[in-house]
């Protein structure tokens, strides 16, 4: 049950109208993630997908890419993020995006300390790709403890739209 409001748990958009000022950037912020972000697809999927499962947000990992299939993004990508560490379905900058994912969302000062992870991800992510990583995240990271605290869209299972 929503914390506010009366909406119900597969209502992902009524609660936006208690501020829509704010749901409208938070909307642009969004889109701009999903349709201008220069991650391919797989490796912005895989970081999604690790933040979700640290946020516990059903929504969140319910969520998939309508392009995803065509992008070679299939359901083992999500099956084994929990194991992204040893996976042997993941690329070396797809493993490197769900450490950045992981440590951000559990351990942020953490990994900006560790100079060997910075040594390794400049191997696979640039600074464009990095800084596209870390704003995604912090959308992700936000936006799924939200809907998980105020318990908003738990029972929904998401379709990004294609891209436009």
């Amino acid at each position: 049950m929503s914390r506010i409001g009366d909406f119900e748990a597969h209502d992902m958009i009524g609660w936006m109208a208690k501020s829509p000022e704010l749901a409208a950037g938070i909307g642009g912020f969004s889109t701009a993630v999903y349709n201008k972000g220069r991650l391919p697809m797989r490796t912005r999927e895989l970081a999604r997908m690790v933040i979700a499962q640290a946020n516990e947000c059903t929504v969140c990992m319910n969520t998939r890419d309508a392009d995803g299939p065509a992008a070679g993004v299939s359901e083992d990508l999500y099956d084994h993020a929990a194991q992204w560490r040893t996976w042997a379905g993941y690329s070396p900058q797809e493993r490197i995006a769900a450490e950045f994912a992981h440590r951000f969302a559990t351990d942020h000062t953490g990994l900006r300390d560790d100079e060997d992870f910075w040594s390794r991800c400049s191997e696979h992510l640039s600074d464009e790709l990095l800084t596209d990583l870390a704003l995604s995240c912090a959308l992700w990271v936000g936006m799924g403890r939200l809907l998980r605290t105020l318990d908003i869209g738990q029972a929904c299972a998401f379709t990004l739209p294609s891209r436009v």
